[in-house]
Formats: structure tokens, sequence, C-alpha cells
């Protein structure tokens, strides 16, 4: 069974020459298709995928995490946050016809 889920991982303190290589690694576990470099260094992932296989979330990210300090050759900071797309949050509002009230016509006032 395979379950939608979008991804956003944050790195910091990474070696800015393996950043091809961390980026490579993590385009290989999942579909990130949105990856942007802030002034400091920090790289940030975005993408939409599934996770199969009954795998987790946090084996996801267990995963992911062992992949990119690979790349890295070394250790750094990984943030990863996992939306579960298929049953996201959400507010219904649902309104009965009986609620409907016909406007009132406005009176209007005689000139004299």
């Amino acid at each position: 069974m395979s379950r939608a889920y979008e991804m956003t991982v944050t790195i910091n303190g990474h070696d800015p020459d393996h950043q091809g290589s961390i980026i490579k690694a993590c385009k290989e576990e999942w579909s990130f298709d949105n990856i942007d470099e802030i002034d400091n260094g920090e790289l940030l992932l975005f993408g939409q995928d599934s996770l199969t296989g009954g795998e987790t979330e946090q084996e996801f990210a267990n995963r992911l995490a062992k992949r990119i300090w690979k790349a890295n050759r070394g250790g750094c900071q990984i943030t990863v946050r996992a939306t579960y797309m298929e049953n996201l949050p959400c507010e219904e509002y649902t309104f009965a016809a009986s609620q409907y009230r016909k406007p009132r016509a406005k009176k209007q006032k005689r000139r004299t």
C-alpha cells in the first residue's frame, strides 16, 4: 500500500564541497522537485511522493539521514517534516436551504 506524502527537508552545517552529492542522494530517495539554498548555506528540499512497502515516516527519515551523512562524509543537522497528503486537516461548513433569509426591501424615504 502506498501513501502520499509531502516531505520537507532542511539541512544545516553540511560541507559545501559535498552539496552536489547530498542533493543527488536526496533525489535518489525521494522526488524532490524544489531545492533552495538560503543565504547561510542552509538547504531546503520539497517534494511529493509515496511511501510504499509499509515504510513509516520515521523509517524514511532515518534512511534519508544516513544517505545525507554518507554523501556529506560527516555529520550535519537534518530536519525531515512529513505531511500526509491523503488526510489533511480541513474545515467543512454546511448550510441548509432553510437557513436562507430573503433580503428585506428597504423602505424609501419620502421627499417633501
